[in-house]
């Protein structure tokens, strides 16, 4: 009884110990922000609000059209060293997400979500599919690096870190004898390639899936081993977060294996492509203003 207390508070102390992701996020709370305000435009009649010829509607355009013309400050802060002045590269990304939101939010709210005339279509075709691409580049992005700002991780960093998780061994574990052996035929499961698909796509989904079976056996295993020991009933709450955290740390490093050298890939064929897409919205863009203005 003695050992099995000690193994129960050792559990629970190094689940004290670990650190929590914050859930609550500066960046989710400004994408929470801005989809709800697309989705508020979209189901408002704005038409009896906003008019794209004058007013708030029409100075809405102006705004929307000048925060995609400042998006070229990060890319040319970066390129030109003379530009340091300005602020560094972090500061300028920021902004550089934050504007590549809102002007998009703004030019919508501009054309009351509606098509109009073809120089118009053609700008905001241009803007939503350069907004997109925007979005699946700092998805991309992120797989790839260390961190928002961080150097570009290397496959073997990310083979080792998994190897690492591997080595190590949860506190809960002892009370959850199938948890190693589950976890890696789990990875096994996130790492096999599906035809025609790409891994990228098919690690992340089967994480979730992975992540959702091993969160029911930790809860049912616990949940059974509660009923014959009052001990663990006790503190079955804290040897739950303890295996949970740990599983999820697995999961999470094989994902990462398994998707990055697709995601690498992919951000390289983006890098090339987001480049001229810009270029096509800021002429697209540019005729837009001019037409609107002469005729």
């Amino acid at each position: 009884m003695a050992t099995v207390a000690s193994s129960v508070a050792s559990s629970v102390a190094a689940a004290g110990r670990e650190k929590r992701a914050p859930v609550i996020t500066l960046t989710r709370l400004w994408f929470a922000f801005v989809t709800a305000v697309l989705v508020v435009g979209w189901f408002l009649p704005l038409d009896r609000y906003l008019s794209p010829r004058e007013g708030v509607g029409y100075w809405l355009g102006i705004t929307g059209g000048s925060m995609m013309l400042l998006l070229l400050i990060y890319p040319l802060r970066k390129r030109v060293a003379s530009l340091r002045f300005i602020g560094n590269s972090r500061a300028w990304f920021q902004v550089h997400m934050a504007l590549g939101l809102l002007g998009p939010l703004c030019i919508l709210y501009h054309c009351l979500y509606r098509l109009g005339a073809t120089n118009s279509n053609v700008a905001l075709i241009c803007m939503l599919v350069v907004s997109g691409s925007g979005v699946m580049g700092r998805y991309l992005y992120s797989r790839i690096h260390h961190g928002l700002y961080g150097r570009q991780a290397t496959l073997q960093e990310l083979r080792d870190e998994a190897a690492r998780l591997r080595e190590e061994t949860s506190g809960a574990s002892k009370f959850l004898p199938d948890l190693a052996a589950r976890l890696e035929a789990s990875e096994r499961r996130i790492d096999s390639r599906v035809p025609l698909v790409p891994k990228a796509v098919t690690a992340s989904l089967r994480y979730r899936l992975e992540r959702l079976r091993l969160h029911r056996y930790v809860r049912r295993t616990l949940d059974a081993a509660s009923r014959d020991s009052a001990l663990v009933a006790e503190h079955a709450g804290g040897l739950g977060a303890t295996a949970r955290r740990y599983a999820d740390q697995r999961l999470s490093a094989a994902r990462r294996v398994a998707e990055f050298e697709a995601c690498a890939r992919l951000f390289g064929l983006w890098h090339v492509l987001h480049v001229p897409l810009f270029f096509m919205l800021l002429f697209a863009g540019i005729a837009h203003v001019i037409a609107v203005h002469l005729y």
